[in-house]
Formats: structure tokens, C-alpha cells, sequence
């Protein structure tokens, strides 16, 4: 084991933390609701195909939606109960998506896996993909598929940054769950066919590194608290000095990175039986009652997580699935829990900013905090005239979104909402062979 310090990359941002609202708060067990609504559209790729209809009666960890494709992930009952239905819901995120209904019957009966025979690394592999494993961290990727790379990696990085404000969910499980962690970080270890293992986590998180200390066969390296440390280029950095070129993705400079709740996922998957079917998050704003860590089962709506915490005050402006910098704004309370949900984040004025964007004056601050070197304001204004050849000649798909150009914009321009238009627009011209 070694303890180092990360490379330092100059660009980015340093927005407050705000983590002192849970970063002392213990994860609950929230209890079970009434329903379920489970999207068949949890990870990056084809939506599962539901296995059920109205009226099955379905246990916990039973597959509900069956993966689709290379790129997709299996769905399982996050309950016990009878299927409502089968629906097509609009929601607060604006998504139509195919939602599996389940009402709750109190019993909590679970099916589990058979017990992993091997443990060789397609073994592991096999088990992280039946259970419907995502990257946990927010992208949704399938985490088999990340595991299967066309060529041998040597080295795993951990992404203990969790650098968005308020979010405390991963730093809660490095404290509560670090042997967990751990198994889980072997196996994956196992599956990939390589030792060496770093765990990057952020300086202001003295209690995590120390937990990870006793690891003799896991590299810490000890980030700089700084936006967005997360992101997987500037952590491939900062951990290993290697830079991904633009186009170019983690495993053609040998590295796959994975986040804490996907270790634990694994781990439960490999160890204890247990397909996919809740997660870890932060309840947290000035907008909420009670903010909270919670352990929520996947499809609770959240009203029900709200009300768990006390309600929203009457000062709330803006609710929030994620982060401040790369959630997702919600346009109403019918949004129910994913496999990606990392937080729900309940706004007041001062957290938030609710002005009404003016003209773009030309300051450049845009450019000058974008940690891809990109220069957010002309790619929003090719986005707005319909010119997405120049969009992307000014690099518009290698842009992460994480939102550093929003922040710092006086003028409160949409950046990010613009860009990701534009790379939404040029995926389908490029599929049209435009």
C-alpha cells in the first residue's frame, strides 16, 4: 500500500461543498412504499423487455425486465408484491419510458441466485452482468461490458472523489461499508486480470482515506479538492498521469475506472446472491426537512423519499435529481428512484439560481474554467443558429456536461442544455449518414 499525492490539472472549478448537511448522518433503511415503478431505461443502451404482465405475482430480485442487446442491463423487483401494470409514463425528467408497476405485500420474499461455483474472472463476469450491475456513479454504463475490454488493462481505479456538491453517499459507504468495498474491488480486480489498484478519494475526506489504509494491496491516491476530480480523463490524470486522448476512451491507456457503489453491487452479486435492486443516496438542500443518507429500494417514487424526510419546506424552488452541477432538474414529483440516482437535492434562492439567462457578454470566463480546454459559448451559439457541423468542429461532443461553464456564466446562459442538444442532434445526423 502508498499513499500519494494526485497530479494537479489547472483548469475546473471550486464550487462550495455544502456537504455538511449529511456528512455526519449514518445511512438510513428507508422503509418499503406502497409501489414500485420500475423504467426499463436504467443504464446507457436498449431498454429491457419487461417478463411480467398485470397481476404476476413477483418476489424481491426477480427479473421483471430482461436485458436487450449488447449494451443493456437486466431489471428486477426491488419488492415483494402483485404487478400493477405495464405502463408508459412521462416523467419528471421529461423521459417516456416503460415502467413496471409492482404494489408492495409487506413479506419482503427475495430469490437469489445460485451460489457462483468459480471464480474465475468470466465467471465474475457473467454473475456482475446477470445481476443487472450499472455504473452506479450517475453514466449508467453496463458494468460487464466494461469489464470485457478487447485488451488486457493494468490497472483498476476507484473513484472515491465524489467531487458534486452536497452529495455524501459514496463518503458514507467508504466509512460504513469498507470491507464490503473492498471484496467487491477484488473480484472486480480478478475479472479484469490485474493487481495493480488505486482509489483516488478527494483530500477533504481524511476519515475515507484512513479507512482504506489497511489495505496492503490498494494504491491511495489523495486527490485535490476541486471540480470535476470525478470526471474519469481528469481522474485517470491525476491517479496514473496518463492522459486519454480525444476520442479515445479509459481502456486505451489500459484503465478501467468504477465507482464505490458499484463495488458493493458486485460484492452483494458475486458473494451474497443479490441481483441489482436498491441503492445509496443523499436527500440533501435547504428545501428539504430533514436531510438525510438513505438506503432507498430501486422505483420508490419520490414523494415518498420527500416525505420519509420531513417534506419540502416552503421555500423550495428547485428540485433536483444528482448533483447541483450534473443532475438533471426535475419538472414535477413523478420521478422515481434509479439505478444511477446518486442524490435528490431540494433548492432554495441562494443554492440556486432562478434568473432568467441575458446575453452572452463576451467575458470568456466559460472557456477559461472548461476542463476539456473547450470554448462553451461558441459551441452554444453554432447550437442555437442549427449549425452542428460547427458545433462539433468546435468540439462539442467532448464535452462532459459537467457544468463548470453554467457556473461561472454572469450572464446565466443555458450552456450545458445547449451543448447537449448539439451532441443529441449530431448522434442522429450521423445516423442518418448526414
Amino acid at each position: 500500500m502508498s499513499i500519494k499525492k494526485g497530479k494537479f490539472f489547472p483548469y475546473g472549478i471550486h464550487p462550495e461543498g455544502r456537504k455538511e448537511l449529511t456528512s455526519e448522518l449514518p445511512i438510513e433503511i428507508m422503509p418499503l412504499p406502497s409501489k414500485v415503478y420500475l423504467s426499463m431505461s436504467q443504464h446507457i443502451g436498449a431498454p429491457a423487455m419487461p417478463t411480467v404482465a398485470k397481476g404476476d405475482v413477483v418476489k424481491k430480485g426477480q427479473l421483471i425486465g430482461k436485458e436487450n442487446g449488447a449494451v443493456s442491463a437486466n431489471v428486477y423487483s426491488s419488492v415483494s408484491g402483485t404487478v400493477f401494470g405495464v405502463e408508459e409514463i412521462i416523467n419528471a425528467l421529461g423521459q417516456k419510458q416503460t415502467y413496471v408497476i409492482i404494489e408492495t405485500d409487506g413479506s419482503n420474499e427475495e430469490a437469489l441466485f445460485e451460489s457462483v461455483k468459480d471464480f474465475e474472472p468470466t465467471t465474475l463476469i457473467e454473475r456482475i452482468r446477470l445481476a443487472g450491475i450499472v455504473g452506479l456513479g450517475g453514466a449508467g454504463f453496463p458494468t460487464a461490458v466494461k469489464l470485457s475490454p478487447k485488451t488486457q488493462l493494468d490497472t483498476l481505479i476507484i473513484n472515491g472523489a465524489e467531487c458534486e456538491p452536497y452529495l455524501n453517499c459514496d463518503y458514507r459507504l467508504m466509512l460504513e461499508r469498507t470491507e464490503d468495498i473492498y471484496k467487491g474491488i477484488k473480484h472486480v480486480a480478478k475479472a479484469l486480470k490485474l493487481n495493480n489498484v488505486i482509489i483516488g478519494i478527494e483530500e477533504n475526506k481524511p476519515l475515507a482515506i484512513k479507512a482504506f489504509e489497511k489495505f496492503s494491496d490498494i494504491n491511495i491516491v489523495v486527490l485535490k479538492k476541486q471540480y470535476p476530480m470525478g470526471s474519469e480523463k481528469h481522474l485517470i490524470y491525476c491517479t496514473t498521469g496518463r492522459k486519454v486522448p480525444v476520442g479515445k476512451m479509459p481502456f486505451d491507456v489500459g484503465v478501467c475506472v468504477q465507482n464505490i457503489k458499484t463495488m458493493i453491487a458486485c460484492y452483494e452479486a458475486i458473494e451474497l446472491n443479490k441481483p441489482l435492486t436498491e441503492t445509496v443516496m443523499t436527500v440533501s438542500g435547504n428545501g428539504v426537512t430533514e436531510p438525510k443518507n438513505l438506503k432507498v429500494a430501486l422505483g420508490t417514487p419520490l414523494t415518498d423519499v420527500l416525505n420519509y424526510c420531513g417534506g419540502l419546506k416552503d421555500n423550495a424552488v428547485k428540485l433536483v435529481a444528482g448533483g447541483p452541477m450534473m443532475g438533471k432538474a426535475l419538472i414535477g414529483l413523478n420521478h422515481y428512484v434509479r439505478k444511477t440516482d446518486s442524490g435528490v437535492l431540494a433548492l432554495i434562492n441562494g443554492e440556486t439560481d432562478t434568473d432568467a439567462p441575458t446575453n452572452c457578454i463576451n467575458c470568456a470566463k466559460c472557456a477559461r474554467n472548461c476542463p476539456m480546454r473547450l470554448m462553451p459559448m461558441y459551441i452554444e451559439s453554432f447550437a442555437l443558429a442549427d449549425d452542428y457541423t460547427n458545433a462539433e468542429k468546435y468540439g462539442a461532443m467532448n464535452c462532459l456536461e459537467c457544468g463548470s461553464c453554467a457556473f461561472n456564466c454572469p450572464a446565466k446562459r443555458p450552456l450545458v442544455q445547449s451543448i447537449s442538444m448539439a451532441k443529441a442532434k449530431i448522434r442522429e445526423m450521423k445516423k442518418n449518414g448526414k
